[in-house]
């Protein structure tokens, strides 16, 4: 059986975190989440909302200004 390389998991933020990343209020990352204002793709585990830091990044690059 061939060996599968093992996956590199990419760390997951709070919405805490993440809204101090995104430099933004909890509430507001919450509200854009609920209005799918922004599609910051949240991920649930369990009661628990995480994002992950590509699509916040990616995110951003979206909203630059060219």
């Amino acid at each position: 059986m061939p060996n599968k390389p093992i996956p590199i998991l990419e760390p997951l933020l709070d919405r805490k975190a993440a809204a101090r990343y995104l430099r933004v209020t909890v509430g507001t990352l919450a509200v854009w989440d609920c209005t799918k204002r922004y599609d910051l793709r949240p991920l649930k585990v369990g009661r628990s909302v995480r994002y992950r830091l590509s699509s916040l990044n990616e995110f951003i690059e979206r909203q630059l200004c060219r």
